[in-house]
């Protein structure tokens, strides 16, 4: 299939060269359009980047007992972007909650709330959670997506449209 050019479009496409120009083609991989694909990637990127911030701002806090009104708006800002990225895991799959990536999230959270039982350990604990979500973000997938229930790995079936 050639387009007014003469240039070659991929032989899978059913779109016309136009629907290529407007952004109207569908990601086969990821069954939605390039442009909300993007937007959906972008935004889930950005909320990641302000939680890291969050957290980053907020470590010495922690770690050296800095007054709290000196990083308790930055900590509030790693709970909230934790917790919308919480929320738009469990709304993309519910597998995510007997995944290791989602259980040890919530172990995470548990650890977290520990810090008004066992203050004096803040900075252990803290370091803990960072290492934990070091192994939940970048650890391969075959740990990420392991079920404690099936106890197995278990990976969601990908909707393909067309």
């Amino acid at each position: 299939m050639t387009n007014k050019d003469n240039k070659q479009e991929p032989r899978h496409s059913k779109l016309s060269s136009d629907d290529y120009r407007k952004g109207n083609r569908k990601d086969e991989q990821h069954g939605m359009s390039e442009a909300r694909f993007w937007t959906q990637r972008l935004g889930k990127t950005g909320i990641r980047a302000l939680h890291i911030l969050g957290i980053a701002a907020s470590s010495g806090g922690i770690l050296y007992g800095v007054d709290k009104a000196l990083w308790v708006g930055w900590w509030m800002l790693a709970m909230s972007t934790g917790m919308i990225m919480m929320l738009m895991e469990i709304l993309r799959s519910r597998l995510w909650l007997i995944q290791l990536k989602g259980v040890l999230t919530f172990v995470k959270l548990l650890l977290l709330a520990s810090f008004w039982v066992i203050p004096q350990h803040k900075p252990e604990l803290f370091i803990t959670i960072l290492v934990m979500s070091v192994f939940i973000s970048h650890g391969p997938a075959g740990l990420r997506h392991y079920s404690i229930w099936h106890r197995r790995r278990i990976d969601e079936k990908r909707k393909m449209n067309g």
